[in-house]
């Protein structure tokens, strides 16, 4: 506003001093004489006002001129014009349009045709995050993974989307197979963005295939902080990674550092059983048979397992098969009706060679739940009480077609494992075995035999219970007129 009226005040007093001079020249007559290289020129009042004003057309057409000049540089230099705002609009409506289409185009299955409209975006659209997404997207979902693999790694240069190009690499490194480049990618992503729970699920799943359970431990720490996930889900993972990397240090021959780490796995989650197992050995490897017992009673009373009836005959192995009988007795009174519980009874009995015992054990399971143990602990009764090899053969040719029983099976894809593992061999799934019989009986056996594992121990030179073979089964009491069972 200002500046306004300074300049209205400086155009009226321009026009003031000019018209002064003029009335002032014509009232005396004056004039102006001009030498120039040796010619002289003299100018009257009108001819000076004249000339004044071809002064200054010429200085306005000279300055105009300039301009002109100057507007055309700019234009051959690439700088804003009027033509280069018309070129640069319709560019960008087009560049839109290609970027409605690459996404329909996606959306409707039609990956080729989404890359081609992506390109032409990507050419004409000066906005490199969404175009340079949009073809690695499209290039990906056609085929092109070179292509994606290059767009991917240009979204890496700028920080706003580094993380999209990383996820983008480890996808495609997932898919690939290279679980190498995968966990370093996933890392990255995770220093990035913590708590980013995909990011988190993959790198703690690649952690475990990688056996790298203390990283495994963090990552599953940092999903816990963002609240992703339960405390009850967390103490059970946490567990199964303690555990895992208490068996790394038992591998290392750390001993000590073992036995810590069995033990927190156990006191992280008491009903895991390969914790339970391992903590138990621990104790009993310093001598604390007391704890161990502990332990596994404890296990026992969540689930009773054949592996915690081994490592519970593992405390004193060389007691009496009656000495034995009575020390498991507060295993075999819990859970009484359980399978388990019956059949480790019976192999009790049996080994104490009190086989109307055995078969009051067994009870009713051959009749209502035939497995080739229960099945097996039948025709080892059967051969204590004396009776024909035909009986015994026919009780282990049942056992032959049997259910194997309860395995460790994947929750996820149904697989039966021999081996307890914290990561599905077959689909990568983590924590997802559990004890229990398989939706197909067929599969390989959860402990490599069937007949009183507990019992047998370490094969000996004269064993005394019948194996599972059906030419172990003349070991022990053949009858006196038939040929040994084959």
């Amino acid at each position: 506003m200002l500046w306004s009226l300074i300049k209205i005040l400086l155009f009226i007093g321009v026009v003031a001093v000019l018209g002064l001079t003029a009335s002032w020249m014509l009232e005396n007559d004056a004039g102006m004489r001009v030498a120039v290289s040796g010619w002289e020129f003299t100018l009257g009042p009108v001819q000076v006002l004249i000339a004044v004003f071809l002064l200054i057309l010429v200085l306005w057409l000279v300055l105009h001129l300039g301009a002109f000049l100057l507007a055309f540089l700019r234009f051959l230099n690439g700088d804003e014009t009027a033509l280069s705002r018309h070129f640069r609009r319709r560019n960008i409506r087009k560049g839109r349009e290609a970027v409605s289409d690459a996404l329909l185009a996606l959306a409707s299955g039609e990956p080729k045709l989404a890359l081609s409209r992506a390109e032409t975006a990507h050419r004409l659209l000066d906005e490199p995050a969404l175009t340079t997404l949009l073809l690695a997207q499209s290039a990906e979902q056609a085929g092109d993974r070179q292509r994606a693999e290059d767009a991917y790694k240009a979204l890496l240069q700028q920080d706003r989307t580094r993380f999209v190009g990383i996820r983008g690499l480890l996808r495609q490194k997932l898919e690939e197979g290279d679980t190498n480049t995968a966990l370093r990618l996933a890392e990255k992503a995770f220093a990035l963005k913590p708590k980013h729970p995909e990011t988190q699920d993959i790198l703690l799943k690649l952690q475990a295939e990688s056996a790298d359970w203390k990283g495994a431990r963090a990552t599953l720490e940092s999903k816990r902080k963002t609240g992703s996930l339960p405390k009850a889900v967390f103490q059970r993972r946490d567990a199964v990674l303690a555990l895992q990397q208490a068996r790394t240090v038992m591998q290392d021959g750390a001993s000590i550092e073992a036995r810590e780490a069995a033990i927190e796995a156990n006191k992280l989650s008491p009903d895991l059983i390969p914790a339970a197992v391992l903590a138990a050995r621990s104790y009993i490897a310093q001598g604390n048979q007391r704890h161990a017992a502990r332990i596994l009673r404890k296990a026992w009373e969540v689930q009773p397992h054949p592996d915690l009836a081994a490592v519970f005959a593992e405390i004193d192995p060389d007691e009496s098969p009656q000495q034995r009988l009575r020390r498991f007795t507060p295993l075999t009174d819990v859970h009484a009706d359980h399978p388990e519980a019956m059949m480790l009874k019976a192999e009790l009995a049996i080994a104490a060679e009190d086989f109307p015992e055995a078969r009051r054990a067994i009870g009713k399971l051959p009749q209502e739940h035939p497995t080739v143990r229960v099945l097996t602990i039948m025709a080892a009764i059967e051969r204590g009480e004396g009776a024909d090899d035909a009986v015994v053969r026919g009780w282990l040719t049942r056992a032959l077609t049997a259910p194997r029983g309860p395995q460790w099976c994947c929750d996820k894809c149904q697989v039966v494992h021999a081996q307890w593992t914290p990561v599905c061999e077959q689909c990568g799934g983590f924590d997802t075995l559990t004890w229990r019989e398989p939706a197909d009986t067929a599969g390989p056996s959860a402990t490599g035999t069937e007949l009183l594992p507990l019992i047998v121990g370490a094969p000996g030179p004269e064993p005394r219970i019948v194996n599972p073979a059906p030419e172990h089964a003349e070991d022990e009491n053949p009858p006196p007129a038939e040929k040994p069972a084959d």
